[in-house]
């Protein structure tokens, strides 16, 4: 059987091999995630210069102005941007006209041509994504923040595209760390580049309270005062937490609050003794413990709480979504969890916002537009799969393939590891939309990439958990399954090394990626190239991916640069 099936796998990696080297002389072979449709023009390309102009559907300008904003500080170009209600035969036009009906409410239609780029879209939203695929079809330098020589040329090409799922999510808890707005800032300029269109803020926890809440004052002042280890800790004033809201919202990303309840609340007891059933305020904690705390179930004041700080942050949250977590409540009795449950979600309606909540809470309602997170690190639950029977739609976020504070391997500096190491590779390959049995795609409404900041302290280190994870999850959101191919996918994901670079993201360079150096390509090596059928015995040579790489025993199929952590293949370094 093993023999069939590795015959199976050759087979199809062959012909994928084929079509990778058929599709190689292309110029867009670096775009993350993949269009569903590309044509290339042969032969066809359009070049930015100092008169080059930027035309608008009146609705579009902010999109215009963003495209201006990324392209002014490298080009040194003036860009002026104004509107047209036409398609002008220059420049590049951003149109809410036009487009196929198949492109819906977030995709686009690219057309590059020698005298005109032409994007097109149904909605505002449609453009900004179409904007960020021109932006990857540029030269990497068009992300820096100084002038540069250029020449700026884009590929001649029509690219017709739309999301696979409507949400496609990232999260970055504040909880554990606090992340102030520059960093956060950072952080939504980097999704936008990935057409990710919903960020989760996790604002509390059992280590720090983020957000202020007027009518419960020191929740910030005091549950916000440290993080794990023991810093200085932090919180958003309405004001910040607004500023945030209105960055995203200019990068077509809408914000969730996550307010996490009745667990993950020591913050929150520490502030406030009335919200303990004794009385009495615990300590802070600044370890990452979990599990231990709950806000009282059977006091009132508990939900003249959970009201007073859902109607406060509601008000500041224009987007549909509010988040009220519901996690690992592991003090809270499964009798208490449900009468707790039974009074807040309708609290949350109550200020106008669909409840989003991690899987376990969607035991306790029937409300089919509640929305259960997948945490999971199983292939089988049954309460997510008993709501999707009733019509609920998924958020999937496996702890095993999608947790971007996972560490890679065994020697990551950064980050937890409960649920397993999550190679390049190991976060590619999984399917949203089949991954957890009697859940089909139809029921999944997108997938989120979580961050936790137990480890997290600084940008550059959520940037090495994030890159290149980040791009691969938000590919499996964007892209169609039919283009879903790890061979051709990390060619394209090492191509995005000199932007981020450029751009001065801090990513993990994995071995499993060949990643694009911005340099010239390594000579050929003396070794014979790797061949997947092949069997290797230890001492063994071979030339892949530029690098040369030693056998340390016997391996067959096993690709150079994918399974190092096992010690299969040694890295000889680049030829």
């Amino acid at each position: 059987m093993r023999t069939r099936v590795l015959a199976a796998v050759i087979a199809v990696t062959a012909a994928l091999s084929v079509s990778a080297q058929s599709q190689a002389a292309e110029p867009l072979q670096s775009l993350v995630p993949v269009p569903v449709s590309v044509q290339a023009r042969a032969g066809v390309t359009h070049t930015l210069t100092a008169a080059t102009k930027i035309y608008t559907a009146p609705a579009a300008r902010d999109v215009g102005n963003f495209l201006a904003g990324v392209l002014r500080p490298s080009t040194g170009y003036a860009l002026p941007v104004s509107d047209t209600t036409g398609t002008p035969a220059d420049g590049i036009s951003l149109l809410l006209s036009g487009a196929p009906g198949t492109v819906g409410q977030q995709g686009y239609q690219l057309d590059v041509a020698a005298g005109a780029v032409v994007l097109r879209a149904n909605t505002p939203e449609g453009l900004f994504a179409g904007v960020q695929t021109l932006r990857q079809m540029l030269p990497a330098a068009v992300e820096s923040a100084t002038v540069k020589p250029g020449p700026w040329t884009v590929p001649g090409a029509l690219i017709v595209d739309h999301p696979r799922f409507a949400y496609r999510g990232a999260m970055l808890d504040v909880a554990r760390h606090f992340h102030p707005v520059a960093s956060v800032k950072r952080y939504l300029d980097q999704l936008a580049l990935y057409k990710i269109n919903y960020f989760h803020l996790h604002l509390s926890d059992d280590q720090g309270w983020r957000i202020m809440i007027d009518s419960w004052p020191r929740l910030a002042t005091y549950g916000g005062s440290t993080q794990v280890g023991g810093g200085a800790g932090g919180y958003f004033t309405k004001a910040q937490y607004s500023e945030i809201v209105q960055y995203a919202a200019a990068r077509r990303i809408t914000v969730i609050p996550e307010i996490d309840m009745p667990g993950h609340t020591n913050a929150a007891l520490a502030s406030y003794a009335e919200l303990n059933c004794n009385g009495q305020a615990p300590p802070l904690r600044t370890d990452i413990e979990v599990g231990y705390s709950s806000l009282c179930v059977n006091k009132d004041i508990t939900y003249q709480f959970i009201d007073d700080v859902v109607r406060e942050i509601a008000a500041l949250t224009p987007g549909p979504y509010f988040h009220i977590g519901g996690d690992e409540a592991h003090a809270t009795s499964d009798a208490d969890y449900q009468a707790f449950m039974n009074r807040a979600l309708p609290i949350v309606k109550k200020y106008g916002k669909t409840v989003l909540g991690w899987h376990e809470f969607v035991k306790t309602t029937t409300d089919t537009t509640a929305i259960p997170q997948y945490w999971g690190t199983t292939t089988s639950n049954a309460t997510v799969q008993a709501a999707a029977a009733r019509g609920n739609k998924v958020v999937m976020s496996p702890a095993n393939k999608a947790y971007l504070d996972m560490k890679y391997n065994s020697s990551t500096p950064l980050g937890l590891s409960w649920a397993g190491f999550i190679e390049v590779q190991d976060a590619y390959n999984w399917n949203p939309g089949t991954h957890l049995s009697g859940v089909p795609e139809s029921a999944v409404r997108g997938v989120e990439a979580p961050l936790w900041t137990e480890t997290i302290v600084t940008s550059r280190d959520i940037e090495f958990m994030a890159f290149p994870r980040l791009p691969v999850l938000a590919e499996l959101g964007w892209s169609p399954w039919s283009t879903h191919n790890w061979d051709q996918f990390k060619v394209r994901l090492g191509n995005q090394a000199p932007r981020w670079t450029t751009m001065g993201i801090n990513f993990y360079r994995s071995a499993q990626v060949p990643w694009d150096t911005g340099g010239p390509a390594p000579g050929p090596c003396p070794q014979p190239a790797w061949e997947r059928s092949k069997v290797y015995t230890g001492g063994n040579v071979v030339s892949h991916n530029g690098h040369k790489w030693t056998a340390q025993w016997w391996t067959q199929g096993e690709e150079p640069g994918t399974t190092g952590q096992w010690g299969v293949w040694r890295d000889g370094g680049v030829c």
